[in-house]
């Protein structure tokens, strides 16, 4: 197996131009059926084949369908839709296409970031599609790899989106342009991924409206949710980025490959809504990062506040401490005087004094009243 080389991405339209050794043609005398076809395997979803945009058979079997790339009709191509295959059934694809080592695997394991790739005559395409739920306010990320050959199209799907039936569905309605082979195929599913996108960025400015209300709102768990949000955006702009370089590389090479004045004009509108959605996607991430800037802010106030409020309520109560404590040590003295003349002991001098009553008020009054000046100059009451 060759080494695996990164192909240069104008390298697109050059499918329509390499050739094959032409395999000698054999005549086919349709019959029907002895017995009923096989069952199609569930993982395979369509297995067409057409012949100047037209579907003419729709094999009951992979292997059917690469028969009739036998027969030295270079008109013909086959486009298998297969959905998260088994790794033997995607094998026996590579076997009959042969298909890059490489790729299989990489299909097999999916998980990959999106790119592009040349492996001799096949190229090998990888893609990340995306699709906003609506009940779980949540992006759903779908992967897709497409093998592409001189006379075949063969795409795997590992998700829901996006709905590769109906994209099969448009370009059938438009055979001129399926006509032009597996060019087409990739620009339409290129095309019906990058419009799955508009949903998404719709879905997102939605979010982030209602994460601007919530943050104002001081709602507690608005920052987990802003760091979902982000992890979202993130993970879009990882699917959506990387088709910028692609799409500009396949422009450049428009003219040095003589690509389809038809598909240029296609392949330049899809390439303008992939980079209003990457200065979206983009605006996201700075939005983000200004709404968690804020809420970091007013959660600061808040916090402050808080502290304010329990330093002001500390220090009232320390007023009130204060004065609980100077009243208690001015009712305090004259207890302490009064409990002192209050024992009976007969040999206290100042029991038979006739002044001792009223030298007791006049002491427990003194005292008193000079605590009550020393608390007063100390503002404890």
């Amino acid at each position: 197996m060759a080494d695996r080389r990164l192909a240069p991405l104008t390298a697109l339209s050059t499918l329509g131009l390499r050739s094959r050794p032409a395999a000698p043609r054999r005549v086919v005398v349709p019959a029907p059926p002895a017995e009923p076809a096989p069952e199609r395997s569930q993982m395979v979803v369509d297995n067409a084949v057409y012949a100047g945009g037209r579907r003419i058979a729709t094999p009951a079997s992979t292997a059917e369908s690469h028969d009739w790339l036998t027969e030295g009709f270079d008109d013909r191509m086959v486009w298998l839709g297969l959905y998260r295959p088994e790794p033997a059934e995607l094998g026996e694809l590579a076997e009959q296409y042969e298909l890059p080592e490489l790729a299989v695997e990489d299909a097999i394991q999916a998980h990959q970031r999106p790119k592009f790739e040349r492996y001799g005559d096949t190229l090998f395409v990888v893609l990340k599609a995306a699709r906003y739920l609506d009940a779980a306010e949540q992006v759903e990320f779908g992967e897709l790899h497409l093998f592409l050959g001189r006379q075949f199209a063969i795409t795997v799907r590992h998700s829901e989106s996006p709905d590769l039936a109906r994209v099969r569905r448009r370009l059938e309605s438009e055979p001129a342009l399926l006509a032009k082979g597996s060019e087409a195929v990739l620009y339409a599913i290129l095309d019906a991924v990058v419009d799955g996108y508009t949903p998404v960025v719709l879905g997102l400015a939605n979010d982030i409206e209602q994460i601007e209300t919530q943050v104002f709102r001081g709602d507690p768990g608005v920052s987990r949710r802003i760091y979902e949000l982000s992890q979202e955006v993130l993970e879009f702009q990882r699917a959506a980025r990387p088709l910028t370089g692609i799409l500009a590389a396949i422009t450049a090479g428009f003219d040095k490959y003589g690509v389809d004045e038809e598909l240029r004009s296609y392949l330049r509108d899809v390439a303008d809504h992939v980079v209003q959605v990457n200065e979206r996607v983009e605006g996201f991430r700075q939005q983000l990062r200004d709404i968690l800037t804020v809420n970091a802010t007013l959660v600061a106030q808040r916090q402050n506040e808080e502290i304010r409020e329990l330093t002001e309520a500390s220090i009232a109560q320390g007023e009130e401490v204060k004065k609980i404590s100077a009243w208690a040590a001015i009712l305090f003295a004259p207890t302490l005087v009064g409990t002192v003349y209050g024992m009976n002991f007969e040999d206290m001098p100042e029991l038979s004094w006739h002044l001792g009553y009223p030298f007791a008020l006049v002491l427990m009054l003194g005292v008193s009243l000079t605590l009550y000046a020393v608390f007063k100059r100390r503002d404890w009451i």
